[in-house]
């Protein structure tokens, strides 16, 4: 290893061994542990070794002095496909509440769900997709479940897993409806999907169901027929705004609707939800996704963070939409964190007094990087292959550059990154083994091509939408 830093240094070559020497390493496995001075062994894709002073003679070496050594971050709900409509919501809530400001109009469910989304051809589902893919890959987001309501056609959803075995991470490909063409096979393309797709369970791209409750009728019971029967997990919204999804899931979950609640399904937000459905959701072993920006910002409801941890439970984290806000692990975590804590901190303050028992606990800096790998991977049964440095494991590893100008002296390493960094300090990106980013630069991709086919794709829909684009609207 030479002795400076080079960040010119050409990438290791893919395959054989490869040794992570010096860095301060996170491993997120307590049975791990964490250390200040640490090497971490690749080989074949998996962790072989965490620890100091490692024999690893014949490996090619990543030099991560001065930097954090941690398992990659997931993301278990972003709609990848609306790539093309970043920030056309800037202000947008969920739906039209009649006030005729600019929140009210436009709006997700009015010009996301019923204009945009319909226009859609397969080839912008595959630019949309491999574009969020890559921009979450330069994040540090190795792992993602792809909530795709985009599945008009099978072209459409043939598009889709292409895009995310293209990207190159790890993915779980989640088979919701589409606009409900002639052409539309949801749900029973799933079976199609799978055998073409998805032979086995240990590829790099997995697969979800889409089974919304709203989308009434029994569209919901058969999808998740067809995902048990396929023995796969079953992923849905749970919104207590929109429409009747608060009364249908307590159907769902007192078991009257022909459907059970398991230990395979994933409820995304999960706001609004009465005291009784959250305790058999809990019961059930189901999970929960809190996506804590968009909720806050978009009007889903308070994120249910408090109750979760009243019941025992923890929650993974999402991104959501980006035609709200950003789709990076840090916006996430930073928003988990302020919010719990300032709900907490002022309930505190209004009781003009010390700390009183039942008062909740403080999230920390621990609890949100838990929250945003550990818990992510078991919530897409996930956690045997990632979401933490433990041997054994395939290699997703991100590589954080302490020595920033934003991050520098490093005092404290989880709250470095929790509390300083942003996606400029995701400095190198491994998933299984195998460097996607390297040294602040994403390898084999052609970023300017894609953008230009991104735009066309913006123009087209903007067009097909009937909407016009002002970029200072």
């Amino acid at each position: 290893m030479s002795s400076e830093w080079n960040e010119n240094e050409p990438a290791p070559p893919d395959g054989g061994r490869l040794v992570i020497r010096g860095g301060a390493v996170m491993s997120m496995d307590p049975a791990v542990g964490d250390f200040e001075d640490a090497d971490v062994l690749v080989e074949g894709g998996r962790i072989v070794a965490v620890g100091p002073g490692l024999d690893a003679q014949d490996a090619n070496v990543i030099d991560a002095r001065g930097r954090v050594v941690m398992p990659g971050f997931v993301d278990t709900h972003h709609h990848q496909f609306e790539t093309a409509e970043r920030a056309f919501l800037p202000n947008g809530l969920l739906t039209d509440d009649g006030s005729g400001s600019p929140s009210a109009q436009p709006n997700y469910g009015e010009h996301i769900l019923g204009r945009f989304a319909p226009a859609y051809r397969p080839q912008d589902v595959y630019v949309n997709v491999l574009f969020a893919g890559l921009s979450q890959l330069d994040a540090g987001v190795t792992t993602v479940l792809d909530v795709s309501q985009i599945h008009h056609s099978p072209e459409h959803t043939d598009a889709t897993v292409q895009a995310l075995v293209d990207t190159g991470r790890r993915a779980a490909f989640g088979l919701f409806e589409g606009a409900g063409r002639t052409g539309s096979r949801y749900p029973e393309d799933a079976y199609r999907v799978r055998e073409r797709w998805f032979p086995t369970d240990d590829q790099l791209v997995t697969m979800v169901m889409g089974g919304e409750i709203y989308l009434g009728g029994q569209a919901h019971r058969r999808s998740w027929a067809i995902a048990r029967e396929l023995g796969v997990r079953i992923a849905a919204h749970a919104v207590g705004s929109w429409g009747t999804m608060r009364q249908d899931l307590e159907r769902i979950a007192r078991g009257e609707d022909g459907v059970r609640v398991g230990p395979d399904n994933l409820f995304i937000h999960m706001t609004g939800m009465s005291d009784e459905t959250w305790k058999r959701i809990r019961d059930a072993g189901a999970r929960v996704s809190l996506a804590f920006p968009i909720e806050m910002v978009m009007r889903h409801g308070t994120p249910p963070i408090l109750t979760m941890r009243e019941l025992g439970m923890e929650p993974s984290l999402s991104s959501d939409v980006e035609t709200t806000m950003a789709a990076d692990p840090f916006t996430l975590m930073r928003s988990a964190m302020t919010m719990q804590r300032m709900v907490v901190n002022q309930m505190i303050l209004d009781r003009g007094g010390p700390v009183s028992p039942g008062t909740p606990e403080l999230l920390t800096v621990r609890d949100v990087l838990r929250y945003a790998t550990v818990n992510g991977a078991r919530d897409l049964g996930l956690d045997d292959r990632t979401g933490t440095l433990t041997p054994g494991k395939q290699a997703d590893i991100v590589i954080l550059d302490a020595t920033a100008l934003n991050v520098a002296p490093l005092n404290n390493v989880p709250g470095a990154v929790v509390s300083l960094m942003d996606r400029g300090n995701v400095e190198t990106v491994l998933v299984a083994g195998k460097i996607r980013k390297w040294r602040g630069r994403l390898l084999d991709v052609d970023l300017d091509r894609l953008r230009h086919e991104l735009e066309a794709s913006r123009d087209h829909l903007f067009k097909a939408a009937g909407v016009r684009r002002d970029l200072f609207a």
